[in-house]
């Protein structure tokens, strides 16, 4: 990617108080690249060029795009329906804005863009021109910067004079560079109709590759990955490695030292993640839910470390109060908040919830925002910061430093519930709602069993359902959600919400209201790199024929 040449300047850049002896890669004496040729340089380039490139900072943000786990998560959880926006900036009061809703009256209330609809909208807007107002920029702009420190770091390793235990220090950072440029592919495939494939540090090419390239891809890299961890043990060098490319504030909860057998299990989590993100239910066969079973099956489990940031008091690798959706959500909307809690993410918790208690506050009236931006935005729900303390709940919301744990990529609910669903679609209807059981247990639900108590297909899946909704709010799935169970597609195809509580401009709250999304399902590639790199002969599309 042209764009992302500069890759290592954000690397060096002055890093980091509390991290500063992982952080700082350079001296600022000798201002060269040099001293990354070292053990010490380029393993300290493993942590800061995959975690500042791949997603702390692009220099572009506007203040409200910005750190990529609200500069492009955000734009899923808007188009899942999980928060709504009322702020224009990067259009994200448009990318979440449904087609139309019906009130219980029957009145329609159309999209306040029309006809220019979602798909139209980020079309009519995806310009060089615009820069960072694009919003199909960021996502691409952060997952081909990190494939590119990726590429840098496989480039040298083989050349540089290790200490102790050399061939199992190099395996680890070849390891870590193929695990980030198969999650990099992963992203870029899930969600752009078209990527390029890119191993060279410093150049790139026009060969645009469709989607189930790019996570094929994504696939070769995880190989390559899984490959190497399989000849490794946790020696001390493999322990010291690790320990010094994961920033030490990463290394509490669920984050820590990961294993190989635990980076395997992650490895195999992302696997099932790319393929049930990917496919519609309609067309997954009994192949693929078997293969969701084996892999799953040797996925992260509930004692494993998983990739995790957290926010330190300096904001070195996420700000606490805004670098992540969850923490631009978190507060009082009438006081500000970028992003508003859905009606409908309340709407899919279970009667008697802890979760819901220990998360969320019911206002004593609606925010209502300005109604020209938007018909789904207006709520009663405020997110807590840290929650109401109980005790063994999950917190989906903290604005102190290190407070919220931020899942970078699987974790042992989603794999889970990956497993149940597959079970249920086979037929293993008990099997699949035990899973569905261990996840509200391991976060706190205090709900009872749903296994053994009859439940047919139909009943199980809607539970799955709403479990995936909120047993993994903020895991940056639930647009795939939305894409794979066809809520995107026009109501009168079957997609849409029935029975959604929408409140009006008014305040009046509907509980029988629909909402007709019409959302895109993939992205065009970003104008922004086709200037720069235009298609070369033979490329496959990069704009999604679906209008």
């Amino acid at each position: 990617m042209k764009l992302k040449i500069a890759f290592l300047i954000a690397a060096f850049a002055g890093i980091i108080t509390s991290c500063k002896d992982q952080l700082d890669v350079h001296n600022p004496n000798e201002p060269t690249t040099g001293t990354l040729l070292t053990e010490d340089g380029i393993v300290k380039f493993a942590l800061a060029g995959i975690y500042v490139n791949g997603f702390k900072d692009l220099k572009i943000g506007d203040g409200v795009a910005g750190p990529a786990f609200y500069g492009y998560t955000s734009s899923h959880d808007l188009m899942a329906d999980v928060i709504g926006a009322e702020a224009a900036n990067v259009f994200i009061n448009q990318i979440g804005c449904p087609e139309k809703v019906t009130l219980d009256n029957g009145t329609v209330v159309a999209n306040p863009n029309a006809p220019i609809h979602q798909p139209a909208m980020l079309r009519q807007n995806n310009l060089n021109t615009l820069g960072n107002q694009n919003p199909a920029f960021y996502e691409w702009g952060y997952m081909y910067a990190l494939n590119h420190s990726a590429n840098y770091l496989l480039s040298v390793v083989d050349g540089i004079q290790f200490t102790g235990d050399a061939a199992t220090k190099i395996a680890v950072l070849k390891a870590w560079a193929y695990w980030w440029k198969g999650f990099a592919y992963s992203r870029i495939g899930s969600i752009y109709y078209a990527g390029v494939i890119v191993d060279d540090v410093l150049k790139t090419n026009g060969n645009y590759k469709s989607s189930a390239n790019i996570l094929a891809e994504a696939e070769n890299n995880f190989k390559k990955c899984e490959d190497i961890l399989g000849g490794l043990a946790a020696n001390a060098d493999y322990v010291g490695t690790v320990g010094s490319i994961i920033p030490l504030i990463c290394q509490v909860g669920h984050g820590g030292v990961i294993t190989p057998s635990m980076w395997l299990h992650n490895i195999n989590s992302m696997r099932a993640r790319n393929i049930l993100a990917n496919t519609t239910i309609a067309a997954m066969t009994s192949a693929q839910w078997n293969q969701i079973m084996t892999l799953t099956g040797n996925g992260i489990s509930a004692t494993d470390f998983v990739f995790t940031l957290r926010s330190n008091e300096n904001g070195d690798l996420m700000n606490s109060t805004g670098g992540c959706t969850s923490s631009k959500a978190t507060g009082d909307p009438k006081a500000g908040t970028t992003y508003k809690i859905s009606e409908r993410l309340i709407q899919d918790f279970q009667p008697g919830d802890a979760r819901l208690d220990n998360n969320f506050l019911q206002l004593s009236s609606a925010w209502l925002g300005n109604q020209d931006r938007g018909n789904v935005f207006n709520t009663r729900w405020q997110l807590l910061d840290g929650g109401n303390g109980a005790p063994g709940v999950i917190v989906y919301g903290g604005i102190q430093p290190g407070a919220y744990e931020l899942f970078m990529a699987g974790s042992y609910e989603e794999n889970e519930l990956m497993k149940a669903e597959a079970n249920i679609y086979l037929g293993n209807i008990d099997a699949g709602l035990t899973s569905v059981d261990n996840v509200r247990t391991y976060e706190g639900a205090g709900l009872a069993a749903t296994s053994g108590t009859g439940l047919n297909q139909a009943q199980a899946i809607a539970q799955l359902r709403s479990e995936r909704r909120v047993g993994l709010l903020f895991r940056s799935v639930s647009f795939y959600d939305a894409r794979r169970y066809g809520v995107i597609n026009p109501l009168s195809a079957g997609g849409g919400r029935t029975n959604a509580v929408v409140i009006d401009n008014t305040g009046t709250i509907n509980t029988n209201a629909s909402i007709d999304y019409q959302f895109w399902d993939y992205w065009d590639v970003p104008d922004n790199e086709i200037v720069y790199n235009p298609p070369a002969e033979g490329s496959a599309p990069t704009q999604n024929p679906k209008n």
